[in-house]
């Protein structure tokens, strides 16, 4: 059964971006999206929800202060561009809090913190990035020949404009495609540092404030990256 939830954000483009993580989940279903707590009330008296991603600034009343007036609400994961709330946020026993702008590995290890807290045996992975026997790898058009390349031989990916090069510790793979639409095919332990490269995760060695090493090689973190990739850091 799948689990329900709702999105509540006066923001456009932060409501269609949580939407778009949301469909990467073959067990999450939205049954409402809401530009304001108002909206999110008269949902909640009509729907069975499960899960609220709830914004906290927003006009009329805001994401706390809706929280603290239902008496018995679904799980709640706010979202804010706001650092400030939460410690208050945390008093309120949600499940996680994600700052803006939320990256899709932040808010998968969000989910995941959802099923835990829900006791599920299971741990939730995206139905693109399941790793199971059959999509452990991608295969990868180079000089008219497809490349079988196991997820987890693959250091990290650079961009070439339309092109990305795919560095594994044998070999490099050049393939015609844009590193954004590459992105979407990546398990969940790729990471985004800068707008031309994508490293592995399990391949990090060190890091600091301005770069990655997978051992001797130095990924740059991009400036606009940067916060969230720091964040994703400190967590692992």
């Amino acid at each position: 059964m799948k689990t329900t939830c709702i999105i509540i954000d006066d923001e456009p483009l932060a409501l269609a971006l949580i939407e778009n993580h949301v469909s990467k989940f073959s067990t999450l279903k939205i049954v409402a999206t809401c530009q304001n707590a108002i909206e999110g009330f008269e949902v909640l008296k009509t729907q069975q929800v499960d899960l609220i991603f709830l914004d906290i600034q927003m006009p009329m009343l805001t994401g706390i202060e809706f929280l603290k007036s239902l008496s018995n609400p679904p799980k709640v994961i706010l979202t804010t561009a706001y650092r400030e709330y939460a410690i208050e946020s945390y008093e309120l026993e949600v499940v996680d809090y994600l700052l803006k702008p939320i990256s899709f590995d932040r808010f998968f290890k969000a989910i995941n913190k959802y099923f835990k807290s829900k006791e599920k045996e299971t741990i939730v992975i995206p139905a693109e990035s399941k790793l199971d026997a059959a999509t452990r790898h991608i295969y990868v058009n180079m000089n008219k020949k497809h490349h079988k390349l196991l997820f987890t031989d693959i250091l990290y990916v650079e961009s070439l404009k339309d092109y990305v090069k795919i560095h594994t510790k044998d070999a490099t793979i050049i393939t015609k495609e844009k590193i954004s639409d590459f992105e979407t095919k990546l398990p969940s332990f790729f990471l985004r540092t800068h707008r031309s490269y994508i490293v592995n995760r399990e391949k990090i060695t060190a890091y600091t404030a301005h770069d990655i090493e997978l051992g001797v090689i130095e990924i740059p973190i991009g400036i606009s990256y940067k916060k969230g990739v720091l964040e994703i850091l400190k967590q692992d």
